[in-house]
């Protein structure tokens, strides 16, 4: 039996169960892994005033122990670019006082300030970041920093670290290459839009054609008769010289009209005194009185003025402006009433849209409109000074369309003539928008990239709504005051797909 008995005590009372050391990490041999020392992770904070961004990354501040700031700035404005130039004190203040502070003259690279700190008592701060380079000055605060006694109080304290899950690295050293921004996501009144096309067109009043009022050869008064060429009004801009023409004189035609009417006088006067006496009968006076009326006609159809020059006539800009078209060429003959130029002045012009009659019970309630013009500027008639000309209460013939013209500004990029985008608006009501620059179109699908953090972003699917050209309608997808990249996004796109990062130095 002893022997039995050594033997059962050495299979089951000798050997040491597992389940007490479970929590244990072996090796592929079964040795124990000695977990690692927990150690402080990195704080990030990114704030934003109206002039700067700040993305800072720090280790938890414990007394006694230097802690290295990562700063990075970036001025705002229509593009985010990098503060190059200037100086950054952080402080360290309770209140009103400040505790400590330290200084970095100049950025490390551009956009980047390295900062060191060894904080020299424990409590609750306020972080206060002063900033200033030759083209402003700002003033960013991160409250409630607590500076921890010891690491190994900061250590128990600080948060667990959360997974990054979906979001997307895209560091400040690629932004500041490209064409960046961003904005908060606002809910902002957003008209009734509808969308159709449209034209540029001379406003009325704002163009003068220029007509030969004689038949002849017309020659060229400037030397440069070039279509855009500024021309001032009284300019000479055409001669036209009827004297050279065999037919159509107009000085011969005045003369021959003058002969006639003095002909026709002597025979009135002469039938006027022979009808008295009853020598020739009341039908031959009224045929001689006749004459001299339909000769004083003729002769007044001939002549323009006293002051006319029968053989040469000089064509006059009647009003200030740009030379819009020739329509004529230099030496050729014109008759009289061809139109020989037009000068604009091209300060006030038409927008034309052109509208479905289903929309006819809607026409009064459009009172602004987007368009959009060839080069993909799209520009609004509120900011252009515009107003509704006129809103068409008939379809023109061959067309199904009403017209709506408004009369807006000419900022010298608007060609008149040529077709535009046009974007009706008429009442707004509150909606969530954001620019149209960012979104990004996948197979139908919309996206737009949101900053979680100074250098993360997540890719979101948005359902979208109207457009006015400017803005888009956001039905799903992202949250008022989250901040959307409304410039750049396609760049964050190319930065996924190459799956390369440039290098980084930030300190952690």
């Amino acid at each position: 039996m002893l022997p039995l008995a050594a033997l059962l005590c050495f299979l089951f009372g000798c050997t040491h169960s597992h389940d007490a050391d479970s929590d244990h990490a072996h090796d592929a041999a079964g040795n124990h892994i000695t977990p690692a020392e927990p150690s402080l992770e990195a704080l990030a904070f990114t704030l934003y005033t109206d002039k700067t961004e700040l993305f800072v990354e720090f280790k938890p501040l414990v007394v006694g122990q230097e802690s290295r700031f990562a700063a990075h700035f970036t001025a705002l404005g229509d593009l985010f670019k990098a503060v190059g130039e200037g100086s950054v004190t952080l402080s360290l203040k309770k209140g009103e006082a400040t505790g400590q502070s330290i200084t970095a003259d100049k950025p490390e690279v551009p956009g980047i300030f390295r900062l060191r700190m060894t904080p020299k008592q424990a409590g609750v701060y306020s972080l206060v970041f002063d900033i200033k380079t030759p083209a402003y000055t700002d003033q960013i605060t991160i409250p409630d920093v607590e500076v921890y006694a010891d690491e190994k109080t900061a250590i128990v304290k600080q948060a667990p670290e959360e997974g990054g899950g979906s979001d997307i690295s895209y560091l400040k050293e690629q932004a500041w290459k490209v064409e960046f921004a961003n904005a908060p996501a606002r809910v902002q009144p957003f008209a009734e839009v509808v969308r159709t096309s449209g034209q540029i067109l001379a406003a009325p009043g704002d163009e003068a054609v220029l007509t030969a009022q004689v038949s002849g050869i017309v020659s060229f008064s400037l030397n440069s008769m070039v279509v855009g060429s500024p021309v001032a009004a009284g300019a000479r801009l055409f001669t036209v010289k009827s004297n050279e023409v065999v037919q159509s004189n107009l000085g011969s035609a005045v003369k021959q009209a003058e002969n006639d009417v003095a002909t026709a006088q002597k025979q009135y006067d002469r039938a006027s005194e022979l009808v008295k006496d009853k020598i020739i009968s009341e039908k031959e006076f009224l045929e001689a009185k006749l004459r001299l009326e339909n000769a004083q006609a003729q002769l007044k159809n001939v002549s323009v003025s006293s002051s006319f020059n029968k053989n040469r006539q000089s064509v006059a800009a009647p009003i200030g402006g740009f030379l819009k078209n020739v329509l004529v060429e230099n030496g050729a003959f014109v008759n009289a009433g061809q139109s020989l130029a037009t000068v604009s002045k091209s300060r006030r012009l038409l927008l034309r849209a052109d509208v479905s009659q289903k929309y006819f019970p809607k026409l009064a309630m459009f009172t602004a409109a987007n368009f959009k013009t060839a080069d993909g500027q799209v520009f609004s008639t509120k900011n252009l000074n515009g107003r509704v000309a006129s809103t068409g209460k008939s379809a023109a013939a061959g067309s199904p369309f009403l017209p709506i013209h408004f009369e807006i500004d000419n900022v010298g990029n608007f060609v008149p003539g040529s077709v535009v985008e046009v974007f009706l608006q008429s009442g707004t009501t509150p909606s969530l928008v954001l620019p149209t620059s960012a979104l990004v179109e996948e197979q139908g699908i919309f996206y737009a990239y949101v900053q979680t953090e100074g250098e993360s972003f997540q890719k979101r699917e948005l359902k979208i709504g109207a457009t006015d050209g400017l803005n888009v309608q956001v039905l799903s997808g992202i949250a008022e005051g989250e901040r959307v990249v409304t410039k750049g996004a396609f760049q964050i796109k190319l930065s996924t797909a190459s799956g390369t990062m440039p290098a980084h130095g930030h300190e952690h």
